[in-house]
């Protein structure tokens, strides 16, 4: 008689992998850029943020960077401040790569791993003073909130962990119940610290680029929630 086959539990993902098609110039930036542009991941090597970019400062990671754009027009706006991001799409981190060594900038290196692993077991402690977490997919449908981990106290503890004390954690969606929800965890945790007067939204930041996407959904009365918390 056979054994019985046991039930392994499946890690839930805040993402899930939609590739698509990589273009020639995406796969050959991924090619020619990586190595001197891309962090691959190690869950027994920690980074070193200031040996990584050849100097202190102020060091800021953004989760989900999408295809980079963005956190392109951050880097270039503050050249003293150093940029880490996070991707788990492909085509998004070929563009990035290919946009970085166009515009001939030394201030962003790029990590294509789940962010959550990253955090757990690359970065050391008290390492960061911002993380960003702009417009995380919202998976909009009841059944599928449970991939909404990214903003949840275990999650939030993990950032506090990295974040320097007083660092900030910025938030944005333009989704208002995925807002509403961010808001309410994140005023209920004893480590962080909401920066809006009446403990709601802030004003877009300036660091913060206004994208394409956003401006379109402007244009057609779309809302946008920004949040930004310091660790207490």
């Amino acid at each position: 008689m056979p054994e019985p086959i046991a039930c392994v539990k499946r890690e839930i993902k805040s993402y899930v992998r939609r590739e698509g098609r990589m273009t020639s110039t995406q796969e050959r930036a991924l090619q020619e850029f990586w190595p001197e542009l891309g962090i691959d991941f190690s869950p027994e090597q920690l980074l070193d943020l200031a040996a990584l970019f050849g100097r202190d400062g102020e060091k800021v990671l953004e989760i989900g960077f999408g295809n980079g754009d963005s956190l392109l027009q951050m880097a270039v706006a503050n050249p003293d401040t150093d940029y880490l991001g996070i991707e788990v799409h492909r085509p998004g981190v070929g563009h990035l790569l290919h946009r970085i060594h166009a515009a001939h900038i030394n201030n962003i290196r790029v990590i294509c791993h789940d962010a959550v692993e990253v955090l757990k077991y690359q970065l050391m402690d008290q390492s960061l003073d911002r993380v960003q977490l702009y417009f995380p997919d919202p998976w909009p449908k009841k059944k599928h909130h449970k991939r909404r981990i990214l903003v949840q106290p275990g999650f939030l503890d993990l950032i506090k962990q990295k974040l320097k004390p007083g660092g900030q954690f910025h938030l944005a969606t333009d989704w208002e119940d995925y807002a509403m929800q961010m808001r309410e965890i994140l005023n209920q945790h004893p480590d962080f610290s909401n920066l809006a007067a009446d403990a709601q939204f802030v004003t877009r930041p300036d660091w913060r680029p206004l994208t394409k996407f956003e401006q379109r959904g402007q244009r057609k009365g779309h809302g946008v929630w920004d949040l930004l918390y310091t660790r207490a």
